[in-house]
């Protein structure tokens, strides 16, 4: 009866023994899964910022004329767009968003010289409207411009304008100027790069300090 119970208590331990070490199979295998889960995500982060950066850094840089945003066409013809404030800052230029207030300068280049046999005029509206004239803040008269620039000045406030370009006998075109206006959409933008490097990081000190962790316990459970 007794050499039975043994026997019993033998074989019990045995099957213990072996669920026991298949449990650890298993957590083994998943922390295994895990890290590779985890090696795999950090690769595939780095080739996204491999890809990434590179266009972010050169958004505003080595465009084609057709890319610039501050291109339109009108009538068919492609004109140029830019705004100075040396009040401000006395080289910079801006095309649609323009940091602060006061005297502007603005300057429209006929790209294509067709536009330079024509009467343009332009004309600056507060708002988005372009019918309301009531709230017309500067109009330059459609007149032809040999030099292949229209010149203008205007005293911008905080807010939303348009610039319209009209050729004559052609249909007209436009800018929506922000003055002191946030673009959420460009601090988007500019906050991925930062935002997906972060993250890179966060998740490879995640990874070295859970390997350390279990390095250590590893190690106490040897010692």
């Amino acid at each position: 009866m007794l050499m039975a119970t043994l026997f019993d208590a033998m074989v019990l331990l045995s099957v213990i023994v072996v669920m026991m070490d298949r449990v650890a199979v298993s957590f083994s295998t998943l922390r295994v899964k895990q890290e590779a889960l985890f090696h795999r995500a950090i690769g595939a982060l780095v080739v996204f910022l491999t890809i990434l950066l590179p266009s972010l850094a050169s958004a505003h840089g080595n465009v084609t004329i057709e890319e610039d945003s501050c291109v339109r066409r009108v009538g068919g013809s492609l004109v140029h767009f830019n705004a100075y404030q040396p009040q401000h800052e006395a080289r910079a230029q801006y095309c649609t968003d323009i940091p602060g207030e006061g005297d502007t300068f603005l300057v429209v280049d006929l790209v294509d010289s067709g536009l330079r046999n024509m009467p343009v005029g332009v004309r600056i509206v507060r708002g988005l409207s372009e019918t309301a004239e009531d709230e017309t803040v500067a109009y330059w008269p459609p007149v032809t411009h040999p030099d292949g620039v229209v010149r203008g000045e205007a005293q911008l406030v905080k807010g939303l304008y348009k610039v319209i370009i009209t050729p004559e006998g052609a249909s007209p075109s436009s800018y929506l100027l922000r003055v002191q206006q946030i673009d959420y959409g460009i601090v988007a933008r500019k906050a991925l790069g930062p935002l997906t490097v972060i993250l890179l990081l966060a998740l490879i000190g995640y990874e070295l300090s859970k390997s350390k962790r279990w390095r250590n316990r590893r190690a106490s459970g040897h010692s």
